[in-house]
């Protein structure tokens, strides 16, 4: 497990660019002294020029604060883009770390509110440093200087921007405690909305069929009510406090114009004094309303960075395991014990049995039996939370996923495909595959016909989900993915609940070929047809073992007195 020297990850990625932003911090302090050319160009203007009616002067000046200016707009365009560029570096950082979490949150907790919400927080923290809010913090502290410019003008100046200063500071703290909550609602309420929008996504035929479309439409109008009453109440309170901001900035400055009058009236400076002060003000107070303008962005910034530490920290990157030999000798399960995620309840208990090459099982049971919770865990998809299944005698958290799922053929019990290709969702997505693998895995599955029927082949678009085939095509399909490569263990689930009597057939004879080349396949099954190719039987009741042992042994055994574990001739529930 690598460590983190903050204790967060994503403070650790951003300490990487320290260097940069110890560059962005140097130009915000050119910027800020160079912000000081108006001013002074005024109070040049009115104490020398006009006074002195030298059009030279006036020219020279004029040159200068222009050369200025432009040295200005230089230096905060390249502040400018180096914070998106960090903010688009701390993605590529972070990006694939963060998608890797998602994953393994949607393995470990697949019923949190939203899964996807981890990549919106990276995406949320990415689009605050490329906004003008970072670059009002680093003029924050350039604050004093303005301010101390004032005090020189004149005592009665800076006392009335420092009171300026501290109403604004106060205005940035309540916008602060005012818009928490809201920003937190708003976040909560997205999750909400988005969740059901994808629910009814992927269900819309039942709800079409069912007439549920307009009842499900009233849950989602009611979440989207209250984001968006959480969104206008963020919304409402930092534009609030920043508008409050803006209209006292413009009042200090009419107050600072006052107050230099009284004192030129005073003869206590000069009318120079009264335009570079207003400007100075304004400046010096700047960077404090656009921090309020920008705390909307930074307090989900903020909040975006906290939930994804909280993540990285429940899912810590594990370093890769040293690699092993491909496996060839057996599949041992011992004393295994399972509860599934988020769920305190056993499912699987007290399951033992080993598998030599060759070997073809078949697991029966009634519905809610633990078989397909078994499936989950000879794969590695759950972790047990007792015993352990070992391949080679090596157990699987000793295998990398990459390097496990090389040797491992998975067909669920729910099929889906994903938006690519019929050959690539064969390959899975190997880029270096060949044609002549993907054909051979598409053969091992006599699916090759089939796919040759296809419009374009094995490059047609199977659409998102697979949409494009039908349900026994998607599932034939899934079947040669698993067996693409000619994993050691092949786990199948379900394998024939959408095949009709040719994709039995050609189900039959995949399975026969993997023992056949000295591989081990596992098939949970309902249906008689699915056990033609196995050779051993594991019965399971309650989460429970039954008997195991050699196909025609178990089923005398367990089929007559314990008819809740008779192999039902039609698909059942899933288990």
């Amino acid at each position: 497990m690598r460590k983190n020297k903050s204790g967060s990850e994503i403070a650790d990625a951003l300490s990487a660019f320290r260097g940069a932003f110890i560059g962005i911090g140097v130009f915000s302090g050119f910027i800020n002294i160079l912000a000081l050319s108006g001013s002074l160009f005024m109070m040049e203007v009115y104490d020398r020029v006009i006074p002195s009616g030298s059009l030279p002067t006036l020219a020279g000046l004029f040159a200068l604060v222009a050369i200025l200016y432009f040295f200005q707009g230089a230096l905060e365009l390249m502040r400018t883009r180096l914070l998106t560029r960090i903010g688009a570096s701390l993605d590529q950082t972070l990006g694939s770390r963060v998608f890797d979490a998602v994953i393994g949150l949607q393995l470990k907790a697949p019923r949190a509110a939203e899964n996807s919400q981890p990549l919106r927080d990276l995406d949320t923290i990415r689009g605050f440093l490329s906004s003008s809010g970072p670059g009002a913090f680093f003029d924050l502290p350039w604050l004093p200087f303005y301010l101390g410019i004032c005090f020189l003008f004149h005592q009665l100046l800076g006392m009335a921007v420092l009171c300026g200063v501290i109403f604004l500071v106060f205005l940035t703290l309540l916008t602060e405690i005012m818009s928490r909550l809201p920003t937190q609602e708003t976040a909560r309420q997205s999750v909400a909305r988005s969740r059901i929008l994808e629910m009814s996504r992927r269900n819309a035929e039942a709800l079409v069929a069912m007439g549920m479309t307009g009842r499900v439409r009233q849950r989602w109008q009611e979440v989207s009510r209250r984001h968006i009453e959480a969104q206008q109440s963020t919304s409402d309170t930092s534009g609030g406090f920043g508008g409050l901001g803006r209209v006292f900035r413009m009042l200090l400055q009419s107050a600072v114009l006052a107050v230099g009058a009284y004192l030129v009236i005073g003869q206590e400076t000069t009318s120079g004094v009264i335009i570079a002060g207003s400007i100075l003000s304004a400046r010096a107070l700047a960077p404090i309303d656009l921090a309020i303008s920008n705390w909307k962005g930074f307090s989900a910034a903020r909040q975006a960075k906290q939930r994804l530490d909280k993540l990285l920290v429940l899912l810590p990157e594990q370093d890769p395991p040293m690699p092993l030999p491909k496996p060839q000798f057996e599949v041992a399960v011992q004393n295994l014990a399972a509860t599934p995620p988020d769920v305190q309840r056993v499912v699987v208990q007290d399951v033992s049995f080993v598998l030599k090459p060759g070997s073809g099982l078949g697991v029966i049971g009634p519905s809610a039996s633990g078989k397909s919770s078994l499936a989950r865990l000879l794969v590695g998809i759950w972790s047990p939370q007792r015993g352990t299944i070992a391949i080679d005698g090596a157990p699987l958290n000793l295998w990398s996923p990459e390097a496990l799922g090389a040797h491992i053929g998975y067909l669920p019990q729910n099929v889906e495909l994903l938006d690519g290709t019929v050959g690539e969702n064969i390959c899975r997505f190997d880029p270096t595959a060949t044609p002549e693998k993907i054909i051979a895995a598409a053969r091992a599955a006599s699916i090759h016909e089939l796919i040759l029927g296809l419009p374009q082949g094995y490059d047609t678009p199977v659409g998102e989900q697979g949409e494009s085939l039908s349900s026994g095509q998607k599932q034939r399909l899934a079947l040669a993915r698993a067996l693409f490569g000619d994993p050691f263990l092949v786990v199948l689930d379900e394998p024939n609940s959408n095949l009709d009597g040719e994709g039995e057939a050609a189900l039959t004879q995949a399975m026969i070929g993997v023992r056949q080349r000295g591989g081990i396949v596992i098939v949970v099954a309902h249906r008689p047809s699915a056990l033609a190719a196995v050779d051993l039987i594991l019965a399971m009741a309650g989460g429970r073992q039954q008997a195991f042992g050699p196909k025609d042994e178990v089923l005398a055994k367990v089929l007559q007195p314990n008819p809740a574990l008779k192999i039902i001739s039609k698909p059942a529930a899933a288990s």
